[in-house]
């Protein structure tokens, strides 16, 4: 009884730190959660998906990290992660295996078979490694011998 209550309020806990941050309604569902309160973690496993507005991510697993303060300071999703996020005209859909997210700077680091797509600006951008800063619109992108880094992009020909 006592760690059932414990996980219900670390629940709680996480999505109205949640709800500071960004201001708006965040939802994770999964096929299992575990809370880890010395590690100020908690582990949301199978079939994850976190939406909030019209922005989604989903994965195989989600840890969300907290610090001392208890405020969330990463999300580390892991395993076929796929997203959308939408911020004012921006609109980019991607995967990678790996995306970590630091909410604070709005930063995101995509790690592994790496891919997004600018949807508004008809742009495509593909490595091995994409640090994105949602804010600016930035990104930095590393490839290898085997699969460097790509860029697509649309000409305007209308001269």
């Amino acid at each position: 009884m006592h760690v059932l209550k414990i996980m219900k309020i670390i629940f709680f806990f996480v999505v109205g730190s949640s709800l500071i941050l960004f201001a708006e309604k965040v939802e994770i569902t999964s096929d299992s959660m575990n809370a880890q309160d010395m590690k100020k973690e908690v582990h949301f496993i199978g079939n994850v998906k976190i939406k909030q507005s019209e922005n989604w991510l989903h994965a195989n697993k989600v840890i969300v990290y907290f610090n001392e303060n208890n405020e969330t300071k990463k999300y580390e999703a892991i395993g076929k992660v796929t997203f959308e996020f939408k911020k004012q005209k921006s609109f980019y859909k991607g995967a990678a295996n790996k995306v970590i997210y630091f909410p604070n700077k709005s930063e995101y680091i995509l790690i592994g078979k790496a891919v997004i797509d600018d949807k508004i600006n008809k742009r495509h951008v593909n490595g091995d490694k994409i640090v994105f800063d949602m804010a600016t619109g930035n990104a930095k992108v590393k490839g290898n011998r085997k699969k460097p880094v790509k860029f697509i992009f649309d000409m305007d020909n209308s001269k």
